[in-house]
């Protein structure tokens, strides 16, 4: 493994990526991979903390396959970093169970992106599962499992990774030095608006446009598109600002003479709204076109995805591995352990030699 810094980041499983995921995360990871030593986390288990019941259990199989099979095809590269499924490296479930030890209850309670969680998910104030409150107190685990120097966020959830910090310190200050006290690498997470001129893109919406969607679909989900709603003829001076079509047009359109050209016509009542989108879903498509071909490719090559997650997991078990084994011996623990089964094989052996 590289000298260079490692950064941990990931997402729940929850099937197929789309536009709001490229903008506010993937192509930032793309560019990182090329500085950091990267690990990408498939993360079933915080998935389990919204979604326990079974037939979220029973989808994983295929919301992981296709969540990396879009990793792969924005450019994700396992030769450079590292993707692996949560569930399978059992050494994060020892760290979270002794992280636990290390934060009291009154300081999770105090998160409000929990209850932000909680209300997303639809869960009462009443039915707040025991594993959403201690969420930050896994991740903490996550973060510090690969020993990660730098966790990239955006403000809102800078309040997570200050949990893994005073974990991080507090274990050190208890046990002798054994973690980095990871940094918050800080960016302006954009937020994509959805197609229908809701604040945040989300599947739950039915607002999307997804990785994989191919160019009709595309097509049709631009034409149904939210955009100003005082323009109701094409002869009226419409709104930029703010208006979900010119805001697509912005993140993914790179004829920028193009895009000027369309807002000062569109601000003096001079264009339709049929053209604005048709070139818009030309400009979208066009950005899509090479991520869906590697899409097709990796999907052409039975197998390849879960191998990638395959060897990506062995290699994070072992890390894990040696991590867990360092904070035993650190907390005294792996000491106990030894002088019982040294004394136990000790008697047994004199017993076995007398007999």
């Amino acid at each position: 493994m590289s000298d260079r810094k490692r950064i941990l980041t990931g997402d729940r499983p929850t099937g197929r990526m789309h536009l709001g995921h490229y903008v506010g995360s993937l192509q930032n990871r793309v560019r990182l991979q090329d500085e950091y030593d990267c690990y990408f986390l498939v993360a079933d288990l915080h998935m389990l903390t919204t979604r326990p019941q079974k037939e979220h259990i029973d989808a994983l199989r295929v919301n992981v396959h296709e969540m990396v099979l879009d990793y792969l095809a924005v450019g994700i590269d396992p030769q450079r970093s590292t993707i692996y499924l949560q569930s399978a490296v059992h050494a994060v479930y020892e760290m979270n169970l002794f992280f636990e030890m290390l934060v009291t209850l009154p300081r999770l309670t105090r998160l409000p992106s929990i209850k932000d969680m909680a209300r997303a998910a639809g869960i009462d104030e009443e039915s707040v599962p025991f594993g959403l409150i201690g969420y930050p107190v896994l991740q903490a685990a996550d973060i510090l499992m690969p020993r990660s120097a730098l966790v990239p966020v955006g403000q809102d959830n800078k309040a997570h990774v200050e949990i893994t910090r005073e974990i991080a310190r507090r274990f050190n200050a208890y046990y002798g030095e054994v973690f980095p006290v990871p940094e918050a690498m800080i960016g302006d997470v954009p937020t994509l608006i959805g197609t229908d001129g809701q604040a945040k893109m989300s599947k739950s919406l039915d607002n999307c446009i997804f990785l994989s969607d191919d160019a009709k679909v595309v097509d049709k989900k631009v034409r149904g598109m939210f955009t100003d709603p005082n323009r109701t003829r094409a002869d009226i001076p419409g709104r930029v600002e703010g208006n979900p079509v010119f805001i697509y047009h912005d993140a993914f359109n790179p004829n920028t003479d193009e895009v000027d050209d369309l807002k000062e016509r569109y601000l003096k009542g001079a264009v339709g709204d049929v053209e604005v989108k048709t070139k818009l879903a030309a400009a979208l498509n066009a950005f899509l076109d090479p991520i869906r071909e590697r899409r097709a490719d990796f999907e052409n090559q039975p197998g390849y995805v879960e191998q990638v997650i395959y060897e990506g997991t062995l290699r994070t078990q072992e890390i894990a591995n040696e991590t867990v084994t360092e904070m035993k011996k650190a907390m005294g623990l792996t000491g106990v352990w030894n002088r019982i089964s040294r004394k136990a094989r000790g008697r047994m052996r004199k017993a076995e030699a007398a007999g």
